[in-house]
């Protein structure tokens, strides 16, 4: 798929590497105490540092014993895309990682979201067959237009608000923009409904007793304020119930209410109660309107089993009966998944129709014959027929040949056919080849072809791309500074250049925390500069006046210290 991308793990700073490590530290220490038992385990089997951000070669290489992998993409993917991959058991990380200002929550997705958040919880193996059968079902959801620019519209917004040298108007109008579309969505999608359980569940969802419970949710176990804030009485816990999908949420603020699954094969029982609302399992009329209103590419699924993948444009209808169905350009026939030969795209390359129903006279439905009984009842090649189905749409042709799965018919082919309704004609001899589908009813219709390797199905990259952050020569020279505290720490010598590099730190980057409080880690570690770890810490907690934020991070920077 072209939406994934090369990690660049060279553009990631040693700010970058400080920042992760700062993150990964406090959310052991906080997580060990209110996350779901699963957490600190899945960290050492997923092999997840904390001491550097993960690349994906190392951690393919470990998920591949849980029977997962990871690929790197470039910010948020659209929902149907991530589903797919997640059916896949492919775990999708966005390759950047968060600005030093949002160390606490980001709308965006990162690095510290995807491989701390999700990779340690899907080796529990409960939770993985959860995750993968959501990406399954996910996948075959119908979103609507609105829902792609909806996607447009967070990805833009999520993008501008990640670079911290945006222009504040231009965040501004991202947000307008999102509100704007957010207010036009019309009657949600079934995409839309099974992305907010995404989000209630995968992203923010929490375990175990109501008053009481754990976190398990991605979302919240890669933000250390979100961690924290969600489980205090001002966040509402109500239990997890399919009500989660009629339930949005806002990506630039915490949650107002979670929800809590008593255990993970619960969550399982909320998915399946989901999907049996889906067009996937409903099928009929109800699944082919959704088909249409989608403006994509779909597949119906005949009671024979013929699957037909296409764009589907019209549905008749009679007395509430569904009559007939049309596709409109590049369209396949398939069974079990798979295209059948000589039907794929080209062969059908401006549609298909055919009727759907019994035909009349006949006490068995034609798909429930064996091919010897075919010919019993003059289903034979070269017989002219006439076929007048029980909803009255008539077919008039010589069989020309059999499709045959599984023992019985899916398609039948005629040339010089005439398919006609109340005098409408729908399909006429001139057009060539008639191939008719066999079955009495559609049983399933879901989005995405049935097949999606020979239909070629892709998912192409986004048009505009997360922003490639270029620092200035200031921000270089404290990278600079980050990368001498590392290799001190790393190698384990050369203590005696934090005095200097303290002193640098101090008078040209006085807007830093972080890196002053690696510095006072490895001097308290090392029991040196006893007069220069107090000057740092009263550096520290002189900024702590400057703003909630900054004042819990220095708090929990003096707390992991101690």
């Amino acid at each position: 798929m072209s939406l994934v991308i090369d990690q660049p793990y060279n553009d990631y700073t040693p700010q970058d590497q400080a920042l992760w490590r700062y993150v990964m530290r406090q959310n052991v220490r906080h997580l060990g105490k209110v996350a779901h038992e699963s957490y600190l385990e899945g960290l050492q089997k997923t092999g997840i540092s904390l001491e550097t951000i993960p690349s994906m070669y190392g951690m393919n290489r470990i998920l591949k014993e849980i029977g997962w992998a990871a690929v790197a993409v470039d910010g948020f993917v659209p929902p149907s895309a991530f589903m797919a991959f997640q059916a896949y058991n492919i775990l999708v990380i966005a390759a950047d990682i968060r600005p030093i200002n949002q160390i606490g929550y980001t709308p965006a997705p990162d690095i510290i979201h995807e491989a701390a958040g999700h990779a340690p919880i899907i080796a529990d193996p409960g939770y993985a067959d959860f995750l993968r059968r959501f990406g399954e079902i996910g996948a075959k959801a119908f979103l609507s237009p609105q829902d792609y620019k909806l996607y447009e519209a967070i990805r833009h917004l999520s993008i501008v608000k990640a670079d911290p040298y945006s222009d504040p108007d231009d965040i501004r109008e991202a947000e307008e923009q999102l509100a704007d579309i957010s207010h036009d969505m019309g009657e949600p999608s079934e995409l839309a409904r099974i992305r907010n359980l995404h989000w209630w569940t995968v992203e923010y969802g929490l375990i175990g007793d109501l008053q009481n419970p754990k976190i398990y949710g991605a979302g919240l176990l890669s933000s250390i304020e979100e961690s924290v804030h969600c489980l205090g009485p001002a966040v509402k816990k109500l239990p997890l119930t399919i009500e989660a999908a009629n339930y949005n949420y806002d990506i630039t603020e915490p949650q107002p209410q979670l929800f809590v699954t008593p255990d993970f094969a619960t969550l399982n029982q909320v998915l399946d109660e989901f999907a049996s609302t889906m067009a996937l399992r409903r099928g009929g009329i109800y699944g082919l309107r959704q088909a249409i209103r989608s403006e994509n590419t779909a597949t119906c699924v005949y009671s024979s089993g013929l699957e037909v993948s296409g764009t589907f444009t019209e549905v008749v209808e009679r007395s509430g009966e569904l009559v007939y169905i049309r596709t409109t350009g590049p369209s396949s026939l398939n069974f079990g998944g798979r295209e059948l030969p000589g039907h794929d795209r080209q062969y059908h390359a401006h549609g298909f129709g055919s009727p759907v129903g019994r035909i009349r006279n006949l006490a068995v439905a034609i798909e429930d014959f064996s091919e010897e009984e075919l010919d019993q009842v003059g289903f034979t090649d070269g017989e002219e027929v006439c076929l007048e189905f029980t909803s009255g749409v008539k077919v008039s042709g010589t069989i020309i040949s059999h499709v045959i799965c599984e023992g019985h018919p899916v398609v039948i082919s005629f040339s010089g056919c005439t398919v006609t309704l109340d005098g409408r004609i729908l399909f006429d001899p001139s057009w060539g080849i008639y191939d008719m589908a066999v079955g009495k009813s559609i049983v399933s219709v879901f989005s995405g072809p049935a097949d999606p390797e020979a239909f070629g199905l892709t998912y192409p990259a986004p048009g505009e791309k997360t922003h490639k952050i270029k620092h200035n020569e200031e921000a270089k020279k404290l990278h600079a500074l980050y990368q001498q505290v590392r290799n001190i720490r790393e190698e384990n010598c050369s203590f005696a250049l934090l005095p200097s590099v303290w002193q640098e730190l101090k008078r040209d980057h006085p807007d830093d925390w972080l890196c002053a409080l690696e510095i006072l880690e490895l001097l308290k570690k090392k029991h040196i500069e006893d007069a220069l770890t107090e000057e740092i810490s009263g550096y520290l907690r002189a900024k702590k006046p400057g703003g909630k934020g900054i004042s819990k991070l220095i708090d929990d920077g003096f707390a992991m210290l101690d």
